[in-house]
């Protein structure tokens, strides 16, 4: 029978190609091996990263090509880490930015709208990776039979193509002389002392020990790195939005407006969001609060708006994502001895609108400032560290707590009051 390694395999397809006994189907990310196995190889000569070997005989091995050090290593190569990385590695420090992906930017789990002024900050803005510009927002209201909506203004912002822009921001990381590792896993993490020391990953040669100063965690929702390091990352499921998203081709809509709807029917304890890409293109989603009772799970409900709104159920779903959002307060600590949390995984989203990229960049470049001073001042305790926490507050972190607790002030059968639709949308602006 043959074995597949997962962590090796880019689900290419290629062995399904050449087995003649139909024992091979390629599950989108996973690649199945059924009971009409014959053993005759032929995927195995056929893999192109050695993925594959029969059982009771071991898979090629591979020589190392990573260094055993760095000055930092950070997990996951999103907008956050990314910026971590080139703003770190500007600064003269060795940098590994790892992503457990075989691609940067994908699957997209995210709406990609940000505003003009708060990207230009990081990064020109390119028509590249921006699908559309928008400068409208309007918001619809659904509470006891009745309708309102609101539309004003919304400042220039723009709707990403992220599978580019990540990849881009990747890229800027290495011209500034980090090394980027995709399809590489970290495992756990190496304590000594009660301080981080290093980085367990897993790769397609195997599993290794990298010793860091300090290790910057990028790595999402689900934040395991921080826990590794005994951080408290759990997420409430109160604070948690279960999403879905599709990508519509062939719909009728303002490619210069955002559309948002507040409604218990369609998304309890979240919102209904419309982003252009263009011409008869958007992000349709929503997002539902887990721990509420509803009467579908997020793609039921997404589905069901969509085909209630004329304008949209002409068109074709292209894409479909789905993922969790954090809308919570900060971790007690996002810091430790030699650690720091970025990102979702210091939940360094906006609680009203769930947006998180640029909050992400802003925490990165503060992250490996931070680094730069505690590796030069040979100090890299969570006392010192804690800089890091207080210049988030300072910068950002204030305005979210004051958006959490605002969310927490009206409950989700008020948001139709005019008060909370008119914080949303300065927030969303």
């Amino acid at each position: 029978m043959v074995i597949v390694d997962p962590i090796r395999c880019c689900y290419c397809g290629g062995c399904v190609s050449v087995c003649p006994a139909d024992a091979l189907t390629l599950a989108e990310t996973r690649l199945l091996v059924n009971e009409n196995c014959t053993d005759c190889e032929n995927c195995v000569f056929a893999c192109p990263v050695g993925a594959l070997h029969l059982e009771g005989r071991p898979a090629d091995a591979r020589g190392e090509t990573i260094k055993r050090r760095y000055d930092i290593v950070i997990v996951g190569a999103g907008p956050g880490g990314s910026t971590a990385a080139q703003v770190a590695a500007q600064a003269g420090l060795s940098v590994l930015l790892l992503e457990k992906r075989q691609e940067i930017g994908s699957p997209v789990r995210c709406a990609e709208g940000v505003g003009h002024e708060q990207l230009a900050q990081f990064i020109e803005p390119d028509q590249k990776w921006i699908a559309a510009e928008i400068n409208q927002l309007e918001i619809t209201t659904r509470a006891n039979g009745a309708a309102q909506t609101l539309r004003a203004g919304g400042g220039r912002g723009y709707i990403l193509e992220r599978r580019v822009f990540d990849r881009v921001l990747a890229e800027r990381a290495t011209t500034a002389g980090a090394e980027v590792r995709v399809k590489t896993s970290a495992t756990g993490i190496v304590m000594e002392n009660g301080r981080v020391r290093g980085v367990k990953i897993r790769d397609g040669a195997g599993e290794i020990e990298i010793e860091t100063q300090i290790a910057i965690a990028a790595d999402g929702v689900e934040a395991q790195v921080g826990r590794w390091a005994g951080l408290d990352t759990q997420l409430p499921l109160s604070d948690t939005m279960a999403c879905a998203q599709y990508f519509l081709a062939g719909i009728d809509l303002d490619p210069t407006c955002t559309y948002y709807t507040i409604s218990d029917e369609f998304a309890p304890g979240g919102y209904v969001w419309i982003f252009p890409k263009g011409e008869g293109k958007a992000n349709v989603g929503l997002g539902v609060q887990a721990d509420l009772p509803r009467r579908a799970n997020a793609i039921e409900l997404l589905t069901r708006f969509v085909e209630s709104q004329p304008n949209l159920a002409r068109g074709y779903p292209v894409t479909l994502v789905a993922g969790n959002v954090p809308v919570a307060l900060p971790p007690a600590r996002i810091v430790g001895d030699g650690i720091m949390l970025i990102g979702d995984t210091a939940r360094q989203v906006d609680p009203l609108t769930g947006g998180g990229i640029i909050n992400a960049m802003i925490a990165g470049r503060i992250a490996a400032q931070v680094a730069r001073d505690a590796i030069a001042a040979r100090d890299v305790s969570a006392t010192f560290l804690s800089r890091y926490a207080d210049e988030w507050r300072k910068t950002r972190g204030g305005k979210m707590e004051r958006n959490y607790r605002l969310r927490e002030k009206f409950p989700p059968h008020k948001r139709a009051d005019e008060r909370f639709v008119r914080a949303f949308m300065l927030a969303a602006k």
